[in-house]
């Protein structure tokens, strides 16, 4: 059977607009077959049957089912292991090309790599395309030709490399001649594939003029509306990168440097793989957390009796969102006050954040607690009682989600500062020293 579709393996870039999978299988004459395949392998690891990134997903599939009904085409979707999926399809339609676009995360290499060779055996070519990134791993480096390992040097290096002429949004129309006319079954619902609804709603996109030009000023006060919310969105890219810097050209350069780090701690994480499971910096793989169940616990739970770590918290288990800085407030004092592993923390946000990224949740958590690339030094204990008086000074946030603040109902709090900095600085100081 000769080949005749390309096979459009959309993964986290779910639009059909500026995609440059899409973009180089148009060039190509072939028409274009779109699939999405719901991994049972990566699906067997969300502990939460309401997910509500799974509920996303399956409304943007829908929406892009929709814009391919408009011109005559639907949406192939699969149910089970990916490489049994691509193979199966393989042998029931005149597959010439699959195309997708790169994946940097170790789990997604690995798979890749498997699917290369399905496809190899089939005589059918397998593609990957730079989509999710303005530079791959390779692309920015130091005069040594080694990545960076520091930010601001990459940052430098990125913005002298980036003309933004160079990485403008794709351009294309998908018409009913460039397009499979074959008609599939329905989209599995959520049942179908062991989920359910959930009630959790998404943020809206925030790309306003008055967002982008006060963003570095606003950007640290939790309780004001002063972020992006572009998070989930690019993780699971309803919105390309390129349409995001474009947008943050038009803001203060606080805005861009965001989108920068993205790009850094993915290619730290795609040059050192070792970083998903140890530190990056090996000496602090000697220290001896505490790793108390029952603290972690008081954690997660948002009941630690300091409020901002317990807003934080809350806001994270009922929306799947949760402030940047409060973000790094929780880290610190899980890891800092409580010598809780780093890696508890790591999975409780990958569980729970809906714009859970593992390159920027790995490099985060390694950046508060001082083990990573670039990362604050061990001795930097956020402190949160000034951390709240400095970005929540009126308690507008910390009401908002401790309702019960200031009343007899409100835990007090599980441990002393002052007591915490020190046994930490002890503990990461004879880690450190046994290096």
């Amino acid at each position: 059977m000769e080949g005749k579709y390309i096979l459009i393996w959309l993964r986290r870039d779910l639009r059909l607009h500026d995609n440059a999978a899409i973009n180089h299988a148009l060039q190509s004459g072939n028409q274009v077959l779109f699939y999405f395949n719901f991994d049972t392998e990566i699906l067997e690891q969300l502990e939460n049957k309401s997910d509500a990134r799974l509920n996303f997903i399956h409304n943007e599939l829908s929406k892009i089912n929709q814009k391919l009904a408009d011109i005559g085409s639907t949406l192939l979707v699969k149910h089970g292991p990916a490489l049994e999926c691509l193979s199966q399809i393989i042998n029931e339609h005149p597959i010439a090309k699959v195309y997708a676009n790169e994946d940097y995360e170790p789990f997604a290499i690995s798979r890749d790599q498997k699917c290369a060779e399905i496809c190899s055996s089939q005589a059918v070519e397998f593609q990957l395309f730079k989509d999710q990134v303005i530079f791959e791993k390779e692309e920015i480096l130091k005069k040594d030709g080694k990545p960076y390992t520091v930010y601001t040097p990459y940052m430098k290096k990125w913005r002298s490399a980036f003309q933004s002429s160079e990485h403008l949004p794709y351009s294309y129309e998908l018409n009913s001649s460039n397009t499979a006319q074959i008609s599939f079954n329905k989209i599995p619902s959520l049942k179908d594939i062991g989920f359910r609804e959930s009630s959790i709603l998404l943020p809206t996109i925030n790309l306003s003029e008055e967002m982008l030009s006060n963003y570095d000023a606003r950007r640290n006060f939790p309780a004001q509306n002063a972020t992006s919310n572009l998070g989930v969105y690019l993780r699971f890219g309803t919105i390309s990168i390129r349409e995001a810097v474009q947008k943050a050209l038009l803001g203060d350069d606080q805005f861009l440097n965001e989108l920068i780090w993205r790009e850094f701690f993915m290619q730290i994480l795609a040059n050192f793989p070792r970083v998903e499971r140890e530190c990056f910096k090996s000496a602090y793989n000697n220290i001896q957390w505490v790793n108390n169940e029952e603290e972690f616990e008081l954690w997660t739970n948002g009941q630690t009796g300091f409020p901002i770590v317990d807003a934080g918290m809350r806001e994270l288990k009922a929306t799947g969102n949760m402030h940047n800085r409060v973000r790094m407030i929780v880290a610190s004092f899980l890891v800092k006050d409580l010598l809780i592993d780093w890696r508890w923390g790591e999975a409780w946000f990958a569980n729970h954040l809906l714009d859970y990224d593992q390159a920027a949740n790995n490099g985060n958590w390694q950046w508060v607690a001082g083990c990573g690339c670039d990362a604050a030094p061990y001795f930097r204990v956020f402190n949160p009682i000034e951390q709240q008086k400095k970005f929540d000074p009126d308690f507008t946030y910390i009401k908002k989600w401790v309702p019960e603040f200031e009343t007899d109902a409100y835990p007090k709090p599980m441990i002393d500062h002052k007591f915490a900095r020190i046994r930490v600085l002890e503990v990461y100081k004879k880690a450190l020293d046994r290096f």
